[in-house]
């Protein structure tokens, strides 16, 4: 009960940490006329998954590699089947050509580009170094083809600034608030992984099945909150996005800098089972929004059954 207590508290302080941070430095951002599409392209976008970054550069400095890879192969599986099959029964999301085509098409080839280097069996500092120019070039790519060429995509992330509202005033209250962030994003990390590591050994699974469940589940509220805020609002475009960016993210940038920090073996059971799932609903949800150009509430609802049975079988027959 103290570990799942630890557990908890830590997606608590990592929650709150994470919308501190996003927030003080969306207000920051405005303050310093940084553009909307700026801050909902880098702010929103990745602020979402810092609560996967604090905690997969925490178990990586720990020796704790299955839970810093397992963190975020199973957010970007708990991403696409829970939050936006979430979302969709909610609301159907529609999603705007250019979103499809590149983010979409990135999020693929991020999932082949992890796939293709974790062949043999560890993600090396190099890996990182090709996660990290790769995710700058898309941040460049997708930059360029908003500012530039009026994109109506850029919309979204505009729209994606907007959906935070009550942001801090005052520049003490906008420092204080990134201030506050880091520090519960460091403290929930730890306690966190403290509480997961403590869940593995108790209930005798692998700490690669507390860090595709659990702990992916606990660090990606900022995304299911932003997504659930669009989703009610019917900013479909902005629920899509933000899992689309954040799912970039988490493989080229957390991996990535986790594997520059220190290099992380992968388990048998992500090469063997998660990455083909991951692979897998990545590609599905392709096929869904090419096929009607929205996301349906039947598809929503059949995302939602696949990653209650991925859980089951998580804990049961690949455990």
């Amino acid at each position: 009960m103290l570990n799942f207590l630890f557990v908890i508290i830590g997606i608590v302080l990592l929650t709150f940490g994470g919308d501190a941070l996003i927030r003080g430095s969306l207000a920051t951002a405005k303050r310093m006329r940084v553009s909307p599409l700026l801050c909902g392209l880098l702010i929103v976008g990745f602020g979402t998954s810092s609560p996967e970054l604090a905690v997969s550069i925490d178990a990586a400095m720990n020796q704790r590699p299955d839970i810093a890879v397992g963190n975020v192969v199973g957010s970007n599986i708990g991403n696409i089947m829970l939050i936006l099959g979430l979302c969709a029964v909610i609301s159907p999301l529609a999603v705007k050509p250019l979103v499809l085509r590149r983010d979409g098409m990135v999020v693929v080839a991020a999932t082949l580009l992890f796939v293709a280097l974790v062949i043999g069996g560890v993600l090396s500092r190099i890996d990182a170094a090709l996660f990290l120019l790769a995710l700058a070039a898309y941040l460049t790519w997708a930059y360029r083809t908003e500012r530039y060429g009026h994109a109506s995509s850029a919309e979204l992330h505009e729209a994606e600034a907007e959906e935070l509202t009550n942001l801090p005033k005052r520049p003490m209250t906008m420092a204080g608030a990134i201030l506050l962030g880091l520090a519960l994003l460091i403290a929930g990390s730890q306690v966190l992984l403290k509480g997961a590591v403590g869940i593995a050994e108790t209930l005798n699974v692998s700490e690669a099945v507390i860090g595709l469940t659990l702990v992916a589940v606990g660090t990606s509220l900022p995304e299911l909150s932003v997504s659930i805020m669009a989703a009610f609002r019917r900013h479909a475009d902005v629920a899509i996005g933000n899992i689309l960016g954040s799912n970039i993210f988490n493989v080229l940038g957390i991996l990535g800098i986790s594997a520059l920090l220190q290099p992380l073996p992968v388990s048998e059971r992500i090469l063997q089972f998660d990455q083909w799932v991951m692979l897998g609903v990545a590609l599905l949800l392709m096929v869904f929004l090419y096929t009607g150009k929205r996301l349906s509430r039947i598809e929503g609802g059949l995302l939602l059954l696949g990653y209650i049975a991925y859980v089951a079988l998580s804990f049961t027959a690949v455990s």
